[in-house]
């Protein structure tokens, strides 16, 4: 427990004398996390969509691999993200590998499959006889999708805070594609297990408060978005 309160101290010590690594690494991770975070979205959203309201050949097992994908280890997201990357893969004519944007893409990976996984479950969820009585009042297909978007809303702000929550969870595959450079890669996760291993408990601590009050903010404020547009 005093090992704890120190760590809540060192974090408190760090903020207030304003610390440029500690700041540098805080804002690379909010930087990474909610860019990772808004490509999910943009791309998963829509996916779910289309898996949860149409019906085609291969449907089911699509589902499945999303499935699957929700809880892909982190690790293997790392490895595919490296050879894709590696200077003699696809990709390697980039120089991506060790950079922000390669943290980036191994997120995306970690986080896509969940938020398509859970917006197909909302639109799955929602009521035939709904879609029926839309069509029957003579709806247009994109009235009709603001009409489902609405009744699915909240499910989808959970899916958008799950995805969040993976992101800013993540070490394995930010450690590999990243490498933990300071003053480059470097973000609180991978920060957090560099300490540790250096026997550094009382930074790793205050890392992982101010990790936790990052994910807490943006939590709430999520979540504030989510239960007002319920009781709209």
């Amino acid at each position: 427990m005093e090992l704890v309160w120190k760590g809540l101290q060192r974090a408190i010590e760090m903020l207030i004398s304003g610390d440029p690594e500690v700041f540098q690494i805080t804002w690379l991770t909010l930087r990474v996390s909610l860019t990772a975070t808004l490509i999910s979205v943009i791309l998963g959203l829509p996916l779910g969509v289309i898996l949860g309201l149409v019906t085609f050949p291969g449907r089911k097992l699509v589902v499945t691999l999303i499935n699957l994908g929700m809880g892909l280890p982190p690790v293997v997201a790392g490895l595919w993200i490296t050879l894709l990357l590696w200077r003699s893969g696809p990709l390697g004519h980039y120089s991506l590998l060790y950079t922000p944007t390669a943290i980036i893409m191994a997120q995306v990976l970690v986080s896509l499959p969940i938020i398509i996984g859970l917006t197909t479950a909302a639109f799955q969820q929602i009521d035939p006889r709904l879609r029926l009585q839309i069509k029957a009042l003579g709806a247009s297909k994109w009235q009709s999708f603001l009409v489902l978007l609405r009744e699915t809303r909240l499910a989808i702000m959970a899916a958008v805070m799950a995805g969040l929550g993976r992101v800013l969870a993540e070490v394995g595959a930010s450690m590999m594609v990243g490498g933990n450079i300071k003053g480059e890669t470097r973000i609180l996760t991978t920060a957090m297990v560099m300490e540790v291993s250096k026997g550094n408990f009382d930074i790793a601590i205050a890392l992982s408060f101010i990790l936790m009050t990052l994910a807490f903010l943006i939590t709430l404020a999520l979540t504030l978005m989510q239960q007002r547009k319920r009781s709209a």
